[in-house]
């Protein structure tokens, strides 16, 4: 096995296609918060790419994070001078790349000021985030700013000290303003529609707190460009790290990928952007339809079979897709429930969209986790199931589905499987969706009642009635029979 490093580029394998750049030569441009296997996937491929026709190599990546877990991932990086590998799995094979594109790693350490020096460098023109759907301190019943979290009054409290990546923004943003470097690009990559205007939300809120002359100076002069990603990256583990090996690298965070990418951007940066255009991204002024398409066809339908998946012991997505009754449902759900909200886009039908999203979650070389899909289903429910079964209602199109959908989930957070098997901990809160789903079990109504997911829809009748239905159904003769006595039905809601 070959170490990965700068110094063994040269000694990998001639099947491993490598950086042709001098990564020496490098100077950053940007630094990411939340460095995952997506963006090194993703926004980092391409800038790779840029890097490897001789582009804009001064919008190199500095990595970053404010959690724990980022402490440990810097840790290999540096150790591999900031290089992955990159694997694609295509049902025809496997092939390697070596990504370049990332430099450096910022020191993880309490109150941010490393991570808040190098956000304030000139050099630095945009800081984009991967920090989750849930991560940005949303209200999940309003939508709105969520003020009264700790993490955000410690940082209203202490902006020379921040805890989160917003905070340590801000304090970024007020050394900028009060030396005339001047703003940044906040540059979102997580799966929320609208994504640009909640990080702006939350970065222009957060400095209110504390200095509202400064927040006044962010909102008009830092610009949050709305973003659409798409590319299924699977978590990385042993599997994923002997997989690197059999291409005769030694890798300890190694990133596996399908190889569909997509990624369309809002042309809105107020201190420069690479040339993201000349490799595939899309620049468009139609960025809320693209999203809408994939957040709700894509993201929302992983709700949809994920849960199913975790209550029948099912381990990947496209073993879902495999299973005749989850894949009935997710198609069913599809064309009567999803598809008449959603517009279609130059690229595609929202047909041709459907089609294609079936083909990737079927791919049975991407080992895509059942678990993690299901992750932080507060935060993906709320943002990408029940905002269609409230266009729904209010449009009088059929909603049992999404109901059912919505009951699986609440049977899922009991915390066992059919088979008996406990369903780990999954969600940040879940300790109160469990509280709730137990209550459910007796009485539904328990479930829809958690106003900080569903509002007001417990009061619609024509939901929580459906909700109750499938709910009993699922507990008296279990989730299968549910799902068949669904997809066997005729439309009628």
């Amino acid at each position: 096995m070959i170490p990965l490093s700068n110094a063994t580029l040269n000694a990998l394998p001639e099947t491993v296609l490598k950086p042709v750049y001098d990564r020496a030569s490098l100077t950053p441009g940007i630094v990411h918060i939340g460095l995952g296997n997506f963006n090194r996937a993703h926004q980092a491929w391409y800038l790779h790419r840029l890097f490897q026709l001789g582009l804009d190599q001064d919008w190199a990546i500095i990595g970053s994070g404010v959690r724990p877990y980022d402490a440990e991932q810097r840790e290999k990086l540096m150790r591999q001078d900031c290089l992955s590998t990159l694997i694609e799995l295509d049902p025809s094979g496997t092939s390697a790349e070596v990504n370049g594109a990332m430099i450096d790693y910022v020191p993880v350490e309490d109150g941010n000021a490393a991570l808040v020096r190098q956000m304030a460098d000139p050099a630095i023109r945009i800081v984009a985030l991967t920090v989750t759907e849930g991560g940005y301190y949303i209200d999940p019943a309003t939508r709105g700013f969520d003020a009264a979290h700790p993490d955000i009054r410690h940082d209203a409290a202490h902006p020379d000290h921040p805890k989160t990546a917003f905070g340590a923004m801000v304090a970024a943003l007020k050394i900028r303003h009060e030396t005339g470097i001047g703003p940044f690009t906040g540059q979102s990559c997580d799966n929320l529609q609208g994504n640009g205007a909640v990080l702006r939300q939350t970065v222009v809120s957060l400095a209110r707190a504390s200095d509202p002359e400064l927040a006044a100076w962010i909102d008009t002069n830092c610009t949050f460009p709305d973003s659409m990603v798409d590319c299924i990256v699977p978590t990385t583990g042993q599997k994923e790290i002997e997989l690197a090996r059999s291409f005769g690298i030694e890798d300890a965070v190694p990133v596996t990928h399908e190889s569909f990418r997509q990624w369309v951007i809002e042309d809105e940066f107020c201190a420069g952007r690479p040339d993201w255009g000349r490799v595939g991204a899309i620049l468009s002024d139609r960025i809320r339809d693209y999203e809408a398409m994939k957040i709700r066809i894509l993201n929302a339908s992983h709700q949809v079979i994920a849960n199913p998946g975790e209550i029948l012991s099912i381990e990947t997505v496209s073993e879902c897709m495999a299973h005749p009754l989850i894949s009935a449902l997710f198609r069913r759900v599809q064309h009567e429930e999803i598809m008449p909200h959603v517009r279609p886009v130059p690229d595609f039908t929202v047909e041709q969209y459907v089609e294609l999203i079936s083909r990737r979650f079927s791919n049975p070389a991407i080992k895509d986790t059942v678990r993690r899909v299901a992750f932080e289903g507060s935060s993906r429910h709320t943002g990408f199931v029940l905002p269609i079964l409230r266009d729904g209602l209010e449009a009088g199109t059929p909603i049992e589905g999404l109901s059912l959908v919505e009951a699986l989930w609440a049977r899922m957070c009991e915390g066992t499987r059919e088979d008996g098997s406990v369903i780990a901990s999954n969600d940040p809160l879940w300790d109160t969706l469990q509280t709730a789903a137990k209550a459910a079990r007796e009485r539904p109504l328990a479930w829809l009642e958690q106003r900080q997911f569903y509002g007001d829809l417990v009061k619609a009748s024509r939901f929580a009635n459906a909700f109750e239905h499938w709910l009993k159904r699922i507990w008296s003769d279990g989730c299968e029979a549910a799902m068949q006595a669904y997809v066997s039905a005729s439309s009628t809601r």
